[in-house]
């Protein structure tokens, strides 16, 4: 019998919202959003270190879009209200690139620069939580981040995830193995407390990156 590759879900998603954002679930045609923002080098620094071309982003349109046909699940469009622009995606996803974790659900993000430091990417994070504990049921979600992305590994954290091991993804016919960072967080520990807000006056941190997870 063939290992199942994530857990079981209890329902089927669609398209949700936060306060700034409409997250729709991504179809072959918001391929055309994504095709600058995914040009972005800084994008996909982790782990392609390189920017995708427009026939990858539409076969990475394509993709998400069946994922979500057959498991009821996946990564949404990320679209600023304010302005009908869209700035990326966030998502669930199964992380197949790193079998050693299955059966598991992975949360990811991947922004356009301009939209970096403004707290979508925990924004999205959060909602995509929201959705895999309340109505999918998870028991633990997961995130696969490489040690250098250090503005990830912040969402992260900021979203209650906590690094449970190291492991290596192994290489593909795009990227060598890479050394990661399994960063977790179980249902009854969502959500977690609220962040403490520094004191008047005192300066925020520096812009973090928001180049999403290993997938």
């Amino acid at each position: 019998m063939a290992r199942a590759l994530h857990p079981p879900v209890a329902a089927r998603l669609g398209d949700v919202s936060t306060e700034r954002l409409d997250m729709l679930r991504l179809r072959p045609e918001h391929a055309e959003a994504l095709t600058p923002i995914f040009a972005e080098p800084a994008v996909w620094e982790f782990p392609y270190g390189r920017g995708l071309t427009a026939s990858e982003t539409d076969d990475f349109a394509r993709r998400r879009a069946d994922e979500w046909r057959d498991r009821g699940f996946g990564c949404w469009l990320l679209v600023e209200r304010a302005t009908g622009r869209a700035l990326g995606y966030a998502g669930l996803i199964v992380p197949v690139f790193l079998p050693e974790v299955l059966p598991a659900i992975e949360v990811g993000w991947r922004l356009d620069p301009a939209a970096w430091g403004r707290g979508y990417a925990t924004e999205a994070g959060r909602r995509a939580l929201d959705e895999a504990f309340r109505k999918l049921g998870l028991p633990e979600v997961c995130s696969i981040i490489q040690p250098q992305n250090v503005g990830s590994i912040r969402v992260a954290e900021r979203l209650g995830l906590t690094c449970r091991r190291a492991a290596t993804v192994p290489a593909s016919g795009v990227r060598p193995p890479l050394p990661v960072g399994v960063y977790a967080i179980r249902r009854d520990e969502w959500p977690p407390p609220a962040p403490r807000v520094p004191p008047p006056g005192r300066p925020r941190p520096g812009r973090a990156r928001r180049a999403g997870s290993t997938s």
